[in-house]
């Protein structure tokens, strides 16, 4: 497995006119490796990969990779609905030192069972790079069921399922039936104490860009197995969890962190900036924090 514990799910700043704010990034990643985080995703749907260009792309995994020095890792989001993409996508990300790539689903074209297998399959036979599969129904139309799992991760390098499926009875499955090499994260903030309850590995976070030292410190209660701190945690990080996710993600994290002083600016189109409603509600989430 790439990593057990809090992984972020890194968004990508941007400044006034729009362009990665690389200064911003530094800070970012300085925070969560202070902040005894893991591993840091970049280029996922936090990060916002479908508006990155192929230039800014390979610049942006230069950067983390070099300022990630050792220090924590790195895995790239080079997921695509388009086998052949997703190949070149994984292939560019070994090529340029990063740790493993996080693969979701293929989407729009809502392939068949089959067409999953064989879609991770060919990828993973042909880059012979650490792949995370990332399972997101309610982004790409289509689940990966247990059994497709199971058959995957007879390959050697299938380490892992981000699951945001929020489908417990699916996550209970995929604990009880997966070699222990091949590890289940949480892939939604407020199932990561009932995920790793039953045996998960850890997250894969949105909130950890917010707090990443909170997020770290509930997965290593729970790796610990020490349920009463581990609760504490989860109800501290409760209402910020549910406050992320006020509108389409990242639109509420990055206003948030801009109001914690990280200026990533606004997202890119199609995506909007947070409404005065939701702006007003983080706030006063925040205000709750600090106090």
């Amino acid at each position: 497995m790439l990593f057990v514990g809090s992984c972020c799910a890194l968004v990508t700043p941007f400044n006034k006119r729009g362009e990665v704010d690389y200064f911003q990034m530094k800070k970012l990643i300085e925070f969560q490796i202070a902040s005894g985080t893991k591993a840091i995703v970049i280029l996922g749907t936090t990060g916002e990969s479908p508006t990155i260009l192929e230039s800014e792309r390979e610049k942006i995994i230069k950067f983390c990779v070099c300022l990630a020095k050792n220090q924590i890792k790195i895995i790239v989001g080079t997921g695509s609905n388009s086998t052949e993409k997703a190949i070149s996508l994984t292939l560019q990300a070994k090529k340029l030192g990063a740790d493993g790539a996080l693969v979701v689903t293929p989407y729009y074209n809502k392939c068949s069972d089959d067409g999953l297998f064989e879609h991770y399959k060919k990828i993973a036979t042909t880059c012979k790079f650490p792949i995370i599969v990332y399972n997101v129904p309610t982004r790409t139309g289509v689940n990966i069921k247990p059994e497709i799992i199971l058959k995957l991760s007879k390959l050697k390098w299938i380490v892992g399922i981000k699951e945001a499926s929020g489908n417990m009875t699916q996550v209970n499955k995929l604990v009880q039936i997966l070699p222990k090499r091949v590890a289940v994260y949480s892939g939604d903030d407020s199932l990561t104490l009932s995920v790793m309850a039953v045996g998960g590995k850890g997250v894969i976070s949105v909130t950890a860009n917010c707090y990443p030292s909170e997020v770290n410190f509930l997965c290593e209660f729970m790796l610990k197995k020490d349920l009463a701190n581990a609760l504490r945690q989860h109800k501290f990080l409760n209402e910020i969890n549910e406050a992320l996710f006020l509108d389409v993600n990242p639109i509420p994290v990055k206003y948030y962190l801009n109001l914690l002083g990280f200026e990533v600016g606004e997202p890119r189109l199609p995506l909007t900036p947070a409404s005065n409603e939701i702006q007003n509600k983080l706030k006063k989430v925040k205000d709750r924090y600090e106090n």
